[in-house]
């Protein structure tokens, strides 16, 4: 990577150093601004960029483990953060070139990737002490899920949020269609009031199954379109998730992931996805499986990680307490993220789920302020979950 630091680089860095009294400070660059820093900042691939200044006061009386291979200034920077400001500052103080010029569809796997796999795991022990020394971390103790209070005309809904989805939505509903389960299950479409064919075509699906549902509102995010289909009276007691352009392995997977909520009972159940492109042929990384994932420790490292996987299937009765925030990205960490704080989430490693990768995948090449926006909502929805457990 070159670097080419601005007339006043280290001079300004010094300077906010010395007046805020930061222990650490970090500065957008030429063309690439980056987002601030906030207790909810906790994952090991915040951008901070290839330029920080550290306070070497602060950092000797943060303490220093040299015992980390990969993890050291991680660990520095979750120590410093513990009781001393990090503080971005919004002006470019210097040009560099990327030093990760991958697609953000690409970079957003590294963390399930297995040959990754030691370097996460010296990740997640950092992150994992931090958490238990801001009184954060929660130990597996786990509420029972209530009984549902009320009824619901089926077992399970698919639910498929789309818009403007022509070339695969019918693929995507079909997949749950041909579902072979020995109890009754619907198929409910939140289209988005789509500008293409989607409409149509959906329309022209002769399944009773099928509940096509156009919202009165417009504007609503993927979360808006999940509470439209879980607060309405044509839920079945559990809700599983299926993407708008992706498809269930086989036959036999609402069955098996409706027997898995049901062995706890769970409130949450996450399977494993194989990656495929738009054909259906395999493609790199393969299978996401979310191994990082562990029944003692699971809920804390989730706060760490940026996603906890697919397919997602909720008891409705629970996920009508919490509700989908109206966004379109990390809504389903949200949810995931307040339902971990009380109760168990099963997981289910083996794959049921085909995830297309193709051009229309809506994080499959962000733009830098886009991906901004997105880690900024994360970090905030990290900030929020960990104050309310250190609250607990």
């Amino acid at each position: 990577m070159n670097i080419e630091p601005g007339p006043r680089m280290f001079d300004r860095m010094a300077q906010v150093i010395r007046e805020t009294g930061a222990g650490w400070v970090y500065a957008d660059a030429v063309g690439h601004p980056r987002i601030d820093y906030q207790s909810g900042s906790i994952r090991d691939s915040f951008d901070f960029g290839p330029v920080v200044a550290v306070s070497v006061q602060v950092a000797r009386q943060s303490g220093i483990d040299s015992t980390w291979k990969w993890g050291g200034l991680y660990d520095l920077r979750l120590r410093i953060s513990e009781k001393h400001a990090i503080v971005r500052i919004p002006e470019p103080l210097y040009s560099a070139s990327m030093l990760d010029a991958r697609p953000t569809g690409q970079k957003q796997f590294d963390y399930v990737d297995p040959r990754n796999r030691d370097y996460q795991i010296e990740m997640e022990r950092i992150a994992t002490a931090h958490l238990k020394r801001i009184g954060a971390w929660m130990q597996p103790h786990f509420e029972n899920v209530p009984a549902a209070a009320e009824t619901f005309p089926v077992k399970a809904s698919v639910v498929i949020p789309v818009r403007n989805r022509e070339r695969t939505i019918l693929d995507a509903v079909q997949s749950a269609l041909v579902q072979s389960a020995d109890f009754d299950f619907n198929v409910i479409v939140v289209d988005n009031h789509s500008t293409d064919r989607t409409t149509e075509i959906l329309r022209g699906i002769g399944d009773s199954r099928v509940r096509h549902i156009v919202p009165d509102r417009r504007g609503l995010g993927i979360g808006g379109c999940w509470n439209e289909a879980i607060y309405s009276m044509e839920c079945g007691q559990y809700a599983v998730q299926l993407d708008s352009d992706d498809l269930y392995l086989n036959d036999g997977v609402l069955r098996r992931i409706v027997a898995e909520l049901e062995a706890g009972p769970y409130a949450m159940v996450i399977g494993s996805y194989t990656m495929v492109d738009f054909s259906l042929n395999e493609i790199p990384p393969g299978l996401i499986d979310h191994r990082e994932w562990s029944r003692d420790n699971g809920r804390n490292n989730a706060l760490r990680v940026n996603g906890l996987g697919a397919p997602r299937a909720f008891n409705t009765a629970v996920l009508r307490r919490i509700g989908f925030p109206n966004v379109s990205y990390g809504e389903d960490y949200a949810v995931a993220l307040r339902i971990s704080r009380d109760y168990e989430i099963a997981r289910i490693y083996e794959s049921v789920y085909l995830c297309r990768r193709w051009e229309g995948n809506s994080d499959s090449a962000l733009p830098l302020e886009v991906a901004n926006r997105y880690d900024l909502y994360k970090d905030w929805l990290r900030t929020i979950e960990i104050q309310a457990r250190m609250r607990r």
